[in-house]
């Protein structure tokens, strides 16, 4: 064996690659013999495969280079598309560190891309958000599925935005988190609960409304025969005789329902009203000593008049209802000695504020607050306060209809209230009335209380209740009139044409069978341009009454009404020249 390997030049020592080496060499030097024995020929086709074998490298060689090149050029795409992608990305390992970012991520947060590698991701998680973060990184973990979710995410500067994320699992615990700024959608999403909600508390304080309007219609009519036949009967007795005391009772009794009714009426915003134009200064000026009255000795009334308060034009007993209402409200709230403040202001509503209130329309108001350091109301109970019959006293203590009220009025006279309220700390209602920018050449005027007027004329009287028609009929008589009673606006119109002498005055129920009170009134009146009118109604949401607001120059009369009441409004149209 040694002398083999001494042949080929071998050492006996010899490594396996000068081993390998020496065989490449024989076997190239094979190659030459090889080459030396070929024909010109095959040396010629041999150097042309040779050359086409070098065309095909350098084709492959280039496009080797132009596949680098593009391979770059996408690497250089991709990272572009990943730093300035519209969404941040984050890759956070199994601890929560974040490993990468994107430039988007770090303009999100407001710091510097670097900034973000190797810190918590619970860092920039608001603080009562991180449960939510962490139920979902479970989840991830668990499931080793993609998870979305919302949650509101940390600047640098410590400002907040809402955020839509979106984790998907990589390796080794690692998962890739991409998220959006998603404040504005959050935003019109509140909006729009806000607006939805507001809808839905116009729409169901509406169909209370509806039931309380119609509840007190009924009830109105059934009252007029109460109250009327309470009067007849006092009429006929001595205040000695047994009965006096008990139809007495009848007569308190009923008067106490009429009034609850048109507290029903007022929230309905059904309710008969005058707007006239008013300086609410002197309204609450003129109702302070009443006010301390009714609130009690224990409590201090304070009143802060704003110096150059705007006109409105309003209902004034609706003003007196509202104030009278809060003020017992505030003395309620006060468990001991307490305060109740009262003042009026000049007020601007803007679009902004018309935004969170749907029913509220933009321009110059005036202001009248009542603000007491009473107990107080939680949320709960503020979103309930304006409905009729709640109430947060015992049983007995109220009818849950004050505030009711003073919803109804302010709506009806185009106006709305806000409140404010902390528990254990108290509450301001602030009414807003539109400001008045007409003339002021109106002036309070109020009925003279007289004694039961008496008459001889003769009045058509009509309407579709037989009680009240009969009873209405008999309050009338019992005055001295000549009465016409008529059951249906038909009958009234034969009545009328078969009477030779003159009718002095209609009194018509508004809404009736076959025909309104106001064209039964327009066809009598054709026939007798000299007629009076008066119309009654238990509402008002009708003909003659448009949104509870009667036209200017009509006489009207509501159900239920006493014998003086009647007396003494078919006095003052029949004197009317």
């Amino acid at each position: 064996m040694s002398a083999d390997k001494s042949e080929y030049g071998i050492p006996a020592k010899n490594s396996s690659r000068a081993i390998r080496q020496r065989a490449e060499d024989i076997s190239l030097l094979d190659e030459v013999k090889a080459l030396q024995q070929l024909s010109p020929e095959e040396t010629h086709q041999l150097i042309h495969e040779l050359r086409v074998h070098q065309i095909e490298l350098e084709m492959q060689s280039e496009e080797l280079r132009h596949l680098q090149h593009n391979l770059e050029a996408s690497q250089h795409r991709y990272f572009s598309l990943y730093d300035q992608a519209p969404v941040g990305y984050l890759t956070i390992n199994e601890q929560g560190l974040i490993q990468e970012a994107n430039i988007t991520a770090a303009t999100m947060f407001g710091t510097a891309q670097n900034d973000l590698l190797k810190r918590p991701i619970t860092q920039f998680i608001f603080r009562e958000d991180q449960t939510v973060y962490y139920l979902q990184r479970n989840k991830i973990s668990e499931k080793n599925e993609v998870q979305a979710w919302d949650m509101r995410l940390l600047r640098a500067d410590g400002s907040l935005f809402w955020a839509h994320l979106k984790a998907t699992p990589v390796i080794n615990g690692e998962y890739l988190v991409t998220f959006s700024d998603i404040t504005e959608r959050k935003r019109s999403e509140e909006e729009k609960a806000l607006l939805e909600s507001q809808l839905h508390q116009a729409q169901k304080m509406e169909s209370v409304g509806r039931l309380a309007g119609g509840v007190a219609h009924d009830f109105n009519n059934l009252l007029t025969v109460i109250l009327g036949g309470a009067y007849l009967a006092l009429d006929e007795l001595e205040p000695s005789q047994p009965l006096y005391e008990y139809v007495t009772q009848i007569k308190n009794a009923g008067e106490k329902s009429a009034n609850l009714t048109q507290q029903l009426l007022a929230f309905a915003r059904k309710q008969t009203i005058s707007p006239m134009v008013l300086d609410l200064n002197e309204t609450v000026a003129s109702m302070l000593k009443m006010l301390q009255r009714l609130i009690g000795e224990d409590i201090q009334l304070t009143w802060q008049p704003e110096t150059k308060l705007w006109l409105v034009k309003a209902d004034p007993s609706q003003i007196d209802q509202i104030l009278a209402n809060l003020c017992v409200n505030a003395r309620d709230s006060i468990a001991d000695i307490g305060n109740i403040n009262i003042q009026t202001g000049n007020s601007v509503v803007d679009e902004e504020y018309c935004v969170e209130h749907s029913d509220v329309a933009p321009g110059e108001y005036v202001h009248i607050s009542v603000c007491d350091n009473g107990c107080g109301m939680d949320k709960e109970t503020m979103t309930h306060i304006f409905e009729p019959f709640f109430t947060t006293k015992g049983i007995g203590e109220g009818t849950g209809l004050g505030l009711a009220t003073v919803y109804g009025a302010a709506k009806q006279n185009n106006g709305f209230v806000n409140v404010y309220s902390e528990p254990a700390i108290g509450t301001t209602f602030t009414i807003y009335l539109p400001r008045y920018v007409g003339n002021n050449d109106q002036k309070l005027v109020k009925d003279q209380a007289e004694e039961s007027p008496r008459g001889l004329e003769t009045i058509l009287l009509v309407e579709d209740e037989p009680a009240i028609l009969n009873m209405v009929a008999m309050l009338l008589k019992k005055q001295g009139y000549t009465v016409i009673a008529a059951n249906t606006p038909g009958e009234a119109v034969r009545l009328a044409n078969e009477h030779s002498d003159k009718i002095d005055l209609l009194i018509t129920d508004v809404v009736m069978p076959e025909m309104n009170g106001r064209d039964l009134a327009h066809n009598l009146i054709s026939l007798s341009p000299t007629l009076k009118c008066l119309f009654m109604s238990g509402y008002t949401t009708d003909v003659i009454a448009h949104h509870g607001v009667l036209d200017e120059g009509m006489h009207f009369i509501h159900k239920p009404f006493a014998l003086p009441d009647l007396a003494i409004k078919v006095r003052k149209v029949l004197d009317v020249k």
